[in-house]
């Protein structure tokens, strides 16, 4: 008897459209940091231990976090769109 095995690829193709500019941060001193919780859980744990050692070690001015709704969907636009216009970098992360 042979097993059929489903392999997905989690990674997302670019949207059409999507910026391709490249920016490099010269510094994390004085940025806002973004972060997207996929809601997996401890995620948040991790969120507040990354956000406190940015905060004192290297300075970054303001942590912003937003939360989906669950692992399997993505943010909604609303939240990109927010990120996108006050954080110098965001980063998006899994728990568990």
């Amino acid at each position: 008897m042979s097993a059929c095995i489903l392999l997905y690829n989690p990674t997302a193709t670019r949207a059409a459209g999507a910026a391709t500019e490249e920016r490099k941060l010269a510094s994390l001193q004085g940025s806002t940091v973004g972060f997207i919780d996929n809601a997996k859980p401890n995620f948040d744990h991790l969120v507040d231990d990354i956000a406190e050692l940015l905060t004192v070690r290297y300075g970054v001015a303001k942590i912003i976090k937003r939360k989906k709704r669950a692992a399997s969907v993505p943010a909604d636009d609303a939240v990109y769109e927010e990120l996108a216009q006050q954080c110098d970098l965001v980063i998006t992360g899994s728990g568990d």
